[in-house]
């Protein structure tokens, strides 16, 4: 697998991680019905909950920028360096959410959009 596909993956992947920190150990989850005792959650596991669906909704756009990017012709190193930016940032984001940190998390959001503008731009 190449560079680029495995940043793929890891972006993809990346919702998953902050779904799992949102019901590791959770009192009394109830997998029957996962989405209601998630909603009924608080402080960093509703956090955690609320960075999975903002990885989810970000995808698509990440995912078009970088095929995009590779049907116009660009450098595959470039996209691969702004790819691996683009899902650090989006590591720091989860874990600015979990912790609370709602400025440092906004702008680390608008980073990896800036991101993500560049390569759909590259």
């Amino acid at each position: 697998m190449t560079l680029i596909a495995w940043l793929l993956l890891a972006a993809a992947v990346l919702p998953y991680g902050a779904a799992i920190a949102a019901k590791a150990g959770g009192r009394a989850f109830d997998n029957e019905s996962p989405r209601a005792w998630l909603a009924a959650q608080q402080g960093w596991r509703a956090r955690a909950d609320a960075a999975q669906a903002n990885l989810f909704e970000g995808l698509p756009f990440f995912y078009a920028a970088v095929l995009y990017a590779l049907y116009a012709g660009a450098d595959g190193g470039r996209i691969a360096g702004l790819m691996l930016a683009w899902v650090l940032l989006r590591l720091l984001y989860v874990l600015a959410y979990i912790l609370g940190r709602g400025t440092v998390r906004s702008i680390i959001w608008g980073l990896a959009l800036l991101v993500n503008l560049a390569i759909l731009l590259t």
